[in-house]
């Protein structure tokens, strides 16, 4: 649908101010303090921009998110005001409540997973993606707690790689089912985690060389049980030990990207974490490209791969350059606070970035067919597990009636990740010809 942009005021409307200035200042010139004040007002009526009315495509993506947001449930007056509610002409353009990059304590944050969305929804976040590095640990936690506030949760992780002889960062939505082949991805995450032990200590030996060392116990504690150590648990470390004054400054000093303290663990190339994204129902983003010192070899790599996205928008509301080349190599345009709860008053808070419906509506218009084919087949494969020892004789069998059956059967595997209901929905219809086209043509479930 195409956007009109709003008019710019008339020139008679200005023409007729202009005359009717010039004609107050003939009957009755104005003192000093009363032109002081006339000029006050007109820089600060300069300054105030003109706000232009939400286009219709706007507004129907709006409606749109709220839809999905909501599990297709009627939007209430909360609802709609975690969003902003529908706009009427002559307000702003509409924007989304929606938080795109958060971390929990379950990597390298300060808030549980449930503590995380308790903070998002006082801030009015109606949507959030968990994006903890290399784990989706903290992801059931976090859709359990949502429960409480009606927030829709987007399964997610930020995963660290190798792009062009640097550090990169992408992250992975997934929809409710979780990823495709999970076991897959967890192996690939399972050995980055690893790799950040021997990185941590390697950072710690390069410390101690600047005769600051530290204990590589405290720094395990400091991230906690099951958690690999990170950047940000070492610069703990360094405050506790006095060695700086605060995490800003262990890591503008010491452990930024090829800083005196950094180094790398076992990441894989960011074009094979792109692929197995993909490969496992998820959609790629390249995370804050803004800090990347090769950003478009980097871009042009990734996208070659079948990078989706790139974050454009941020907290401080630069954009200019990011948003040109992601028009240049046709990504969606994305953002997130990238929130982890760190002793920084600059640090953005949740559902601090400003994105815009459309861009959201379009994220959602790429996401949903790939998370409802990553549905489709862990059902065929958990359906398989389940339904194939049938076939072998087992006894209280039945025959499946129809894909509703099969889909309902599967959902309720513990295999299988809890699934929106609305997606299921959409599967239902679909799921008895993925089925049976498979080598068994009649299924069996157990009763």
């Amino acid at each position: 649908m195409t956007t009109h942009p709003a008019s710019a005021p008339e020139e008679d409307e200005v023409a007729v101010e202009v005359a009717v200035l010039a004609a107050a200042s003939e009957v009755d010139a104005p003192d000093a303090d009363d032109r002081e004040q006339q000029q006050k007002k007109r820089r600060r009526k300069k300054k105030k921009k003109r706000r232009r009315a939400p286009s219709e495509e706007e507004v129907a993506a709006l409606r749109s998110v709220l839809r999905w947001a909501s599990r297709g449930e009627v939007a209430g007056d909360d609802d709609e005001a975690g969003f902003g509610h529908p706009p009427r002409a002559g307000t702003r353009r509409p924007r989304v409540a929606v938080e795109l990059h958060a971390h929990s304590a379950r990597s390298d944050g300060s808030l549980s997973p449930a503590a995380l969305v308790d903070r998002a929804h006082r801030n009015g976040v109606k949507v959030l993606a968990l994006t903890d590095h290399d784990t989706m640990a903290g992801v059931p936690e976090a859709m359990e707690a949502a429960k409480q506030h009606s927030i829709r949760i987007i399964p997610g992780v930020e995963i660290s790689a190798l792009c062009c002889s640097e550090p990169v960062h992408i992250l992975a939505y997934y929809g409710s089912g979780g990823p495709a082949k999970s076991q897959e991805l967890e192996r690939v995450l399972g050995r980055i985690r690893e790799g950040r032990y021997t990185r941590a200590k390697a950072m710690l030996s390069k410390l101690a060389s600047l005769d600051m060392p530290l204990k590589f116990e405290d720094v395990c504690g400091i991230a906690g049980d099951g958690v690999a150590p990170g950047r940000v648990h070492v610069a703990r470390a360094m405050v506790e030990a006095g060695y700086v004054e605060s995490l800003k400054q262990a890591f503008s000093r010491y452990l930024f990207d090829g800083g005196p303290a950094y180094a790398t663990g076992s990441e894989p190339t960011g074009e094979s974490v792109v692929q197995l994204i993909r490969q496992t129902g998820g959609v790629a983003v390249l995370a804050h490209p803004w800090a990347l010192k090769n950003l478009v070899p980097v871009v042009k790599d990734l996208k070659a791969a079948g990078l989706h996205a790139m974050e454009v928008y941020r907290s401080d509301g630069k954009v200019s350059g990011l948003s040109d080349l992601a028009d240049t190599y046709e990504l969606l345009k994305l953002g997130g606070s990238d929130y982890h709860g760190r002793d920084d008053k600059e640090e953005p808070d949740v559902g601090s970035v400003d994105l815009p419906v459309l861009a959201f509506f379009r994220f959602l218009e790429v996401a949903q067919p790939i998370w409802r084919n990553a549905i489709k087949e862990c059902i065929a494969n958990t359906a398989n597990k389940i339904l194939l020892p049938g076939l072998n004789g087992s006894k209280g069998c039945r025959l499946a009636s129809s894909g509703k059956d099969i889909c309902s059967m599967c959902l309720s595997s513990p295999d299988l990740k809890e699934a929106d209901a609305s997606e299921v929905e959409i599967l239902q219809a679909e799921l008895a010809d993925i089925i049976l086209t498979n080598s068994v043509c009649k299924l069996l479930i157990e009763q």
